[in-house]
């Protein structure tokens, strides 16, 4: 199977995942609305809330996968996959207007008590139920969640919608063994400081990807080093090292090459050395070489390493 044949089985291995883990989040999001309706439960309005955001968050990556599979044009030449970071970047946005809200919601609850108490025991009910659905949820995205930026940042939604579970969990147990009402507020501060994290560290990733910034696995003096190592060639600079989304890394470079290489129109073989060391070492999709004798080099201005 060649490399495209596999990054298609890839994208469409990443639209099932998607596709159950969107089915699995709308059942909880309408067993937990239910239950926040029924219950009054400030925990379980905030974990529908996380859900709600997870549920746009999850129809969101699955269009992107969609898109991003698009072929090239003249007008976007590397596709359509920078899609997927722009939708991982609405996902963190939302996640951070929800924990915005259930904080200072929260907070007002612990100041001004709910005027009706919160039954414990459906509330019960309401966190396993999400507790099992979001751990299926979960194992199903997790394969996915090392190659794509758009299924790290669902794998994270649902983790934090697992932990929200296990929240609202606790202050059911803690209300039915002690009357403490306030623990549904406590339940749904902890949730919101759960969820900012996880939408930092998502957001960081999306203005790493689009500043252009070496990706963060790379290591360019390691890569100067092979490329320098391979016999034909003197020197190496202005090397570039970015990615169009997460995975997919482009390299380019301009290597000094000994004339000898030239006169011996060995130039094919030593671009097939040196893409292979590229791909096979520091998993780069894509790689530029400028071949240059050494004399052009030498004229060559505003070089940098």
């Amino acid at each position: 199977m060649s490399h495209h044949d596999h990054s298609h089985a890839d994208a469409s291995t990443n639209r099932n995942r998607l596709g159950w883990a969107i089915a699995i989040v709308a059942f909880v999001l309408v067993v937990e609305v239910v239950g926040a309706f029924l219950t009054s439960s400030l925990a379980l309005i905030a974990d529908a809330g996380h859900m709600a955001s997870d549920l746009i968050g999850l129809v969101i990556a699955l269009v992107a996968t969609i898109i991003a599979q698009r072929p090239a044009t003249d007008r976007h030449t590397y596709g359509f996959q920078r899609v997927e970071v722009f939708a991982a970047l609405v996902n963190g946005l939302i996640l951070l207007g929800v924990a915005s809200y259930v904080a200072v919601e929260g907070i007002s609850r612990l100041v001004v008590p709910a005027a009706t108490p919160i039954p414990p025991v459906l509330l019960l009910g309401v966190g396993v139920i999400g507790l099992i659905a979001n751990f299926c949820a979960l194992m199903l995205l997790r394969g996915g969640a090392k190659t794509s930026i758009n299924l790290r940042g669902a794998y994270l939604e649902v983790f934090g919608d697992l932990l929200g579970s296990l929240a609202v969990i606790i202050a059911a147990v803690v209300i039915l063994l002690t009357g403490f009402q306030e623990a549904d507020a406590i339940a749904s501060l902890i949730i919101a400081a759960m969820i900012i994290p996880r939408a930092l560290s998502l957001i960081r990733d999306v203005v790493r990807v689009l500043a252009q910034q070496t990706p963060v696995d790379t290591d360019v003096a390691k890569i100067r080093e092979h490329i320098i190592a391979t016999p034909g060639v003197i020197d190496v600079h202005d090397v570039h090292v970015w990615a169009v989304t997460t995975g997919k890394h482009i390299f380019s470079a301009h290597v000094v090459v000994e004339a000898e290489v030239f006169r011996r129109a060995g130039t094919d073989r030593l671009l097939d050395t040196l893409s292979g060391c590229l791909s096979d070492h520091f998993d780069v999709a894509h790689s530029t070489f400028q071949l240059e004798p050494p004399e052009h080099a030498e004229h060559e201005g505003h070089q940098h390493p």
